[in-house]
């Protein structure tokens, strides 16, 4: 393999919690919560999947059916689709659903796994181009920058940017030809077998990680060094 593709979210970088998430947002918007409500709405906002990269609801709502399949084509639809998740939860203010929706766009949501840097300054230093190819409906390249992980990443091929979604080949082709790459010598690497497995239509290699926090995922990424030239 000579170049190697990254998928984002549970696989590069891990979201924050569901509680840090939302008491993040009460710490900015002042909002009054006791301890009991706080911890009540987390849960409440964890079991209906509100929160993009924490995981897919259980039940998609039927006024979200049309647009949940397809809501990484377009940064409208990603916000329509998980704020209208997160409004099946009352909250004290209504404009906390924009807020949460809002914050889960910041660098300071997202953790990159502990061998992510390890693993894509070994490839930098090896000379194998990287991309990243992300089902997202908002530009992650500010998370990227402020982690420090924006220096070994030569193209980013963002799902709301091209309207098309994986496992559409189309995305992956994209990447392979901003990096000139031959797909049959290219790795995926993600958690989602079925959206990043679509690579392998382009005779792509692939290689899958494990979506879990980023404590217990310590060194998931450094198999990647070995399947690579």
């Amino acid at each position: 393999m000579t170049a190697v593709l990254f998928d984002f979210s549970g696989t590069l970088f891990r979201v924050e919690s569901t509680d840090s998430w939302l008491r993040g947002v009460v710490a900015d918007t002042g909002v009054p919560f006791t301890e009991a409500e706080l911890a009540a709405a987390a849960r409440a906002l964890k079991a209906v999947g509100a929160l993009p990269g924490g995981g897919d609801p259980a039940r998609v709502p039927a006024e979200l059916a049309d647009a949940w399949p397809i809501r990484d084509r377009s940064a409208a639809l990603h916000r329509a689709a998980y704020t209208g998740l997160s409004r099946q939860v009352t909250l004290p203010d209504p404009a906390l659903h924009d807020a949460l929706y809002d914050r889960h766009m910041t660098p300071a949501a997202w953790t990159p796994y502990p061998d992510a840097v390890e693993v894509l300054g070994t490839l930098r230093e090896r000379g194998i181009p990287v991309g990243v190819v992300s089902n997202i409906g908002w530009d992650l390249r500010p998370v990227f920058r402020e982690h420090g992980l924006d220096r070994y990443v030569d193209v980013y091929v963002l799902s709301y940017e091209h309207g098309i979604q994986k496992p559409d080949p189309r995305l992956f082709a994209t990447a392979c030809e901003a990096l000139g790459a031959d797909p049959r010598r290219t790795l995926m690497v993600g958690d989602d077998r079925r959206a990043d497995g679509g690579a392998t239509a382009l005779g792509c290699g692939v290689h899958f990680v494990d979506h879990l926090p980023v404590t217990d995922r310590p060194d998931g990424l450094r198999p990647v060094l070995d399947l690579v030239s």
